[in-house]
């Protein structure tokens, strides 16, 4: 996916200001920066939910079509607020991601349910209690928001594992640190605007990013 210039906001208020990034195929990308940067009203503006007011968003290629073209194109969100339907158990949640799948003639979700199944084995011990087909690209907005610290880590692990198979991820998130561990590539927006980017392993160790995200100063050894 290859973003340029994009403006994107609520109302009359404009919040993202031209901004322009690239996730690669088989890459795990991070956005971070402050509450109120525009990462999610990134996230919703690239996926269609959010009227595009300039630039370009383009997607295997093409331009990016609507929020229904771009799932069924393989383009998933998982949004911060989760959004799951309460009142349905975590199997049906699931089978909800097979129905693009189902409109082009698979009848069939057992082999996606299995696959599934594989990377998040707590699914299948609780597909029963309430609570994608497996996508191209993953938007995944905050997705450590609220855990505990351990389910913190299986959700990275589970992240560079799905990158190894070839899942291309655009990942915003709080947690600077783990966030750039697992990137390939990240970028810093602030006031909608992207401030920083380059390999998640050199934004980690910038002075900037360190001391701004991470609370750490460079130590000068004048301490």
């Amino acid at each position: 996916m290859h973003i340029d210039g994009l403006h994107a906001g609520y109302g009359h208020v404009e919040v993202l200001h031209g901004v322009s990034l690239t996730v690669r195929e088989g890459q795990i990308v991070a956005i971070v920066g402050p509450n109120g940067a525009g990462k999610t009203t990134l996230m919703s503006a690239v996926m269609g939910l959010l009227p595009r007011r300039g630039g370009t968003v383009r997607y295997l290629g093409s331009p990016a079509g609507s929020t229904e073209a771009l799932v069924a194109a393989g383009a998933v969100l998982v949004p911060e607020q989760r959004a799951l339907f309460t009142d349905m158990s975590v199997e049906d949640n699931l089978l909800l991601g097979f129905y693009p799948r189902r409109r082009s003639g698979e009848r069939d979700a057992r082999p996606s349910m299995r696959k599934v199944f594989s990377i998040f084995p707590r699914l299948e011990e609780r597909k029963r209690q309430l609570a994608a087909t497996l996508p191209r690209l993953l938007l995944l907005d905050e997705p450590s928001l609220g855990l505990a610290p351990l389910l913190v880590r299986e959700i990275f692990r589970v992240l560079v594992e799905l990158r190894q198979s070839g899942l291309s991820i655009l990942l915003v998130e709080q947690n600077v640190r783990a966030a750039l561990q697992v990137s390939d590539y990240g970028y810093v927006l602030e006031l909608g605007e992207v401030a920083a980017e380059g390999p998640g392993a050199d934004l980690a160790r910038d002075p900037r990013v360190l001391e701004t995200y991470l609370g750490q100063t460079k130590r000068t050894g004048h301490e």
